[in-house]
């Protein structure tokens, strides 16, 4: 099976966070709450792909 959609997400996951987590002080304030939920949320999502792909990886 091929992954290469999940490891851009992830990349893009794990991106947009630590982007928010350099640049917290130029986030607007009203801005900074919600980009950090979604932000969480992403990264959970590419997470949990990641070791669905490591427990899948073994059949078919």
């Amino acid at each position: 099976m091929d992954y290469s959609a999940t490891l851009i997400y992830a990349i893009a996951a794990f991106g947009l966070a630590a982007v928010l987590i350099w640049q917290r002080d130029h986030v607007p304030a009203k801005l900074r709450r919600g980009l950090a939920t979604v932000s969480l949320v992403l990264v959970a999502f590419a997470f949990f792909l990641i070791v669905y792909a490591f427990f899948s990886a073994g059949s078919a």
